[in-house]
């Protein structure tokens, strides 16, 4: 699949921390021209001021300079093609999402995460709710704290350097593709995608899959040593990553991420916005 095809599902708690996914999400739905999703749980009837609290996408448009000041509602999708809804649920946030996936589905959750957890901030606690098994949605992971590759102030795209770690499996390809696909569409170029892999025997990569990159762009290969999840942590601090990109085998939905797996590890302890794609989907 294309890492950021149509269909952008973004949950939100309002928070700060979702203001910088939410720019992320935005960025992903204009550079692909799809659908875009806002979504909140709740435990009771929303109020007026509760759907007042959900961002405003032609104001961000508008300060992004995309959309001109006072544009309308129609502007959104007549000037840059991309489709807005807001969907407020009465449920939990994990329930939440596992049911609006089931009955809409979607290629890309953008998420929050708590560094101090690695979940997603408002599922903190909740690793054991299955949020939506099989559902071969790949997930873009924003820490809070950290700046991310788009500006939630202007729009600005600052996405130079991504990390790819690689081993035989999962396969190593979807998040190739994926990080090549982030680039052309996304890379603020002159950039990097390296090619990260812990140890000897470096698996067969074939990087004629990569889509046209942006000029200066460069495809470089590197090696590390000793525990995988520290290896690759290290690398991604030593290179300034702007974005990790991860294959995961998808056994058991996103959630599975967190349960003591590298990709749980990773996202738990990075520096920099990571990317998880599922490499069994065909």
């Amino acid at each position: 699949m294309e890492p950021f095809a149509p269909g952008v599902l973004h949950p939100t708690d309002f928070s700060e921390a979702s203001r910088v996914a939410f720019a992320h999400a935005l960025a992903i739905a204009l550079a692909r021209q799809a659908r875009l999703t806002l979504l909140n749980a709740h435990s009771d009837t929303p109020s007026v001021e509760d759907w007042q609290r959900f961002p405003s996408v032609r104001a961000t448009l508008e300060s992004w300079g995309l959309l001109e000041p006072g544009s309308s509602r129609h502007d959104v999708f007549g000037k840059l093609a991309i489709k807005i809804k807001k969907v407020s649920v009465d449920d939990s946030p994990a329930g939440a999402i596992s049911g609006y996936l089931r009955d809409n589905p979607n290629d890309l959750l953008v998420l929050s995460t708590s560094q101090a957890e690695g979940l997603p901030v408002f599922l903190r606690g909740s690793v054991a709710l299955d949020v939506q098994r099989e559902s071969g949605v790949d997930a873009l992971f924003v820490p809070e704290g950290i700046r991310g590759f788009v500006s939630p102030d202007d729009g600005s795209l600052s996405l130079h350097r991504i990390l790819v770690p690689v081993d035989h499996t999962p396969s190593p390809l979807p998040a190739l593709d994926s990080a090549g696909r982030a680039a052309h569409w996304l890379g603020d170029g002159p950039g990097e995608i390296r090619i990260f892999h812990v140890g000897d025997d470096f698996p067969e990569v074939d990087t004629s899959i990569l889509p046209e990159l942006p000029d200066g762009y460069e495809v470089t290969r590197a090696t590390g040593r000793g525990d995988p999840v520290d290896a690759i942590l290290a690398e991604a601090r030593s290179m300034d990553a702007d974005l990790i990109v991860m294959s995961t085998d998808g056994r058991d939905g996103f959630l599975d991420l967190f349960r003591g797996s590298h990709s749980e590890r990773v996202v738990r302890r990075a520096p920099c916005v990571v990317a998880a794609i599922d490499a069994t989907k065909g």
